[in-house]
């Protein structure tokens, strides 16, 4: 692992997001001065108002499709700006390439001006729909460039390119996280992804809604897991790309079965056409995270959902949803 320095400073794009958040709270537990940036497009201030009075913590509205200008040292830029969700970058396919390219361009710039280590936020999407199983770091998808979840797809495969190439051609210190399914508190309950969607359906004995026969299957790491593990590789010197995210895989029904019984609901299961493109398989070889980070997720899938099941029974009871 790499030195740190004593008090870093560390930039987050997309700060203000379900990770973005997470991640601020981690690292100023770790002694880190945190600028957070999001233009709040899907960010929300609620996931950092917490941090309102901490003289460490900055937020600032701003996108990261425009230049960037922050005075002072920056050690640390996590860029994790981006729509993330398929609900998100079907209603914003623009905004979720604009990120991708000239997001990623403007934050490497701010990093190389800076002599920064830079993180990308990347995804297990950039593999598509999988003909390898499990997936590792050296595989390179089956993506359909022009379907509509290509938008997603391909805005990350770009910002891996030119993360690359930065760090190839100029030099700057990168690293790179593909990120697999995460869960926790904070998620937005109307993203479209199968936890809050499941966890708000069950608690209000709605049918969950399960796309095909519900035979696609899923891995879900948890966020305090995920962050432990990005934070690790950041410090690393490891340039190439990362799995992080959790090897249990289960079926998508099976999951449903288990949010039902978790909130002891009546609720039922409801199917309905598969989306186009979905992905039939997902799941991460680890084995690199292990190995080069010595990171293995440690939280169990049931300890996890209960967390995130009392915070979305808190929105409830608040009637935020």
């Amino acid at each position: 692992m790499s030195s740190i320095p004593q008090y870093p400073t560390s930039v987050i794009t997309g700060g203000a997001g379900f990770l973005g958040s997470h991640l601020s709270d981690y690292l100023l537990a770790r002694g880190h001065r945190v600028i957070a940036l999001d233009n709040l497009i899907t960010g929300n201030v609620a996931n950092i108002e917490h941090l309102a009075g901490n003289d460490q913590f900055t937020f600032i509205k701003h996108d990261v499709t425009e230049y960037i200008y922050l005075p002072g040292e920056i050690d640390y830029i996590f860029h994790f700006a981006s729509p993330a969700s398929p609900i998100d970058y079907l209603e914003l396919p623009i905004q979720t390439l604009k990120v991708g390219a000239l997001g990623t361009h403007k934050a490497l710039g701010l990093a190389r001006d800076k002599g920064a280590r830079f993180l990308l936020a990347s995804t297990s999407e950039v593999y598509g729909d999988p003909l390898e199983h499990p997936q590792r770091e050296t595989y390179w998808g089956n993506v359909n460039p022009i379907g509509p979840r290509g938008v997603y797809d391909e805005a990350k495969r770009f910002a891996e390119a030119i993360t690359m190439a930065y760090h190839r051609a100029h030099g700057v210190a990168t690293r790179i996280v593909r990120i697999f399914n995460t869960y926790g508190p904070r998620m937005r309950p109307n993203d479209g992804r199968v936890v809050p969607a499941f966890t708000v359906q069950a608690l209000k004995g709605e049918p969950l809604t399960v796309f095909g026969e519900g035979r696609q299957t899923r891995s879900f790491c948890y966020v305090s897991d995920l962050v432990a593990g990005i934070y690790r590789l950041m410090l690393s010197d490891c340039s190439e790309p990362v799995n992080i995210g959790n090897p249990r895989e289960m079926s998508v029904r099976e999951f449903a079965e288990t949010i039902i019984r978790l909130c002891a609901s009546a609720s039922t299961i409801e199917f309905h056409p598969l989306p186009e493109d979905d992905p039939q398989v997902r799941q991460p070889n680890i084995d690199k995270a292990r190995q080069v980070l010595d990171w293995a997720p440690t939280m169990a899938l049931e300890e996890g959902l209960l967390a995130t099941i009392e915070y979305f029974k808190g929105l409830i009871a608040k009637g935020a949803i």
